[in-house]
């Protein structure tokens, strides 16, 4: 045997008739049993977490606290990234940020970490939209400037 007499394997199956008969084998329920929705004609069950009559599962978790559908979610960005992959830039913004791939869409907001092993030592103007109190001071203390978006 070798890989030129090879074929791909057809099932030797065929489809079961349901519900001719008791001498089929398969009459009478035709398979489904006896009662309740999953003997009935259509969907199954009607959704993922059913539970035949009890409260469902998600029902019985207790709900807490708060979520605000007016939060921000701000594109987190470390100092350490930034002198890695824009150390030649003289101005970094959203638009050069996300060239380079360190955010995903330069129309949300970004944030200014200062995630740094040793010293920033680029002397660029950063725009963004929030920095955090260190990373701002990392940054003037290096000799640049960080300016705040209005957006």
């Amino acid at each position: 045997m070798d890989l030129s007499n090879l074929k791909p394997r057809i099932p030797n199956k065929k489809t079961r008739r349901l519900g001719r008969g008791t001498g089929s084998g398969r009459g009478k329920t035709a398979g489904k049993g006896h009662k309740g929705a999953g003997q009935r004609k259509g969907k199954k069950n009607p959704y993922a977490g059913h539970r035949g009559g009890n409260i469902p599962y998600i029902r019985k978790i207790p709900k807490r606290g708060f979520t605000s559908m007016h939060r921000k979610q701000y594109q987190i960005v470390n100092l350490c990234d930034i002198q890695k992959r824009l150390d030649k830039l003289s101005e970094i913004n959203p638009e050069s940020l996300q060239e380079n791939n360190l955010i995903k869409d330069k129309r949300n907001p970004v944030k200014i970490l200062a995630k740094i092993n040793d010293d920033f030592n680029l002397k660029v103007m950063i725009k963004a939209d929030k920095f955090s109190q260190k990373a701002r001071d990392l940054i003037e203390k290096a000799g640049g400037k960080a300016e705040c978006l209005s957006r």
